[in-house]
């Protein structure tokens, strides 16, 4: 009789072990084909952050209609120093041009166009990119990203 509870443990232990490799394997195999978005490197030195433009519509109980455009994502983190293309894609809205507060980068983003952007900052700083179509709440916005540099 003892030689079977032997028996019976050992099984047990042997099935654990072929559950928990198995286990180990599914996950593996399952997370093989992520990236990290973080840090993400475009090309040897350039780092990509891809960006869009957004917009928030809503209809009040009186009938009035409203609407918000954004950026997204809003806030961007670079290194001093780090070169950046930034990619942002018109999703919503015809035409957005903006310019980056304290630079002189300028350009527009177009409805179903993506505007690639160079960036590399050499002062820490946060840096507002902003929309001159919808600059406040009475053009739906503001329509501001914040680019933060450390």
């Amino acid at each position: 009789m003892k030689f079977l509870v032997f028996k019976k443990e050992t099984l047990l232990f042997f099935v654990a072990i072929g559950v928990v490799l198995f286990s180990l394997s599914a996950w593996f195999m399952l997370k093989a084909g992520d990236i990290t978005v973080f840090n993400q490197q475009g090309s040897k030195d350039i780092r990509e952050i891809h960006m869009v433009t957004a917009e928030f519509s809503t209809k009040l109980k009186n009938g009035k209609e409203m609407e918000a455009y954004r950026w997204d994502p809003g806030t961007v983190f670079l290194e001093k120093g780090e070169k950046v293309r930034l990619f942002i894609s018109g999703i919503n809205g015809e035409e957005h041009p903006f310019y980056i507060e304290g630079t002189k980068i300028k350009g527009t983003v177009k409805k179903g166009e993506e505007t690639v952007v160079p960036l590399q900052f050499e002062k820490e700083g946060t840096y507002r990119l902003i929309c001159e179509v919808h600059s406040d709440r009475s053009h739906n916005g503001p329509m501001i990203a914040y680019i933060v540099v450390d």
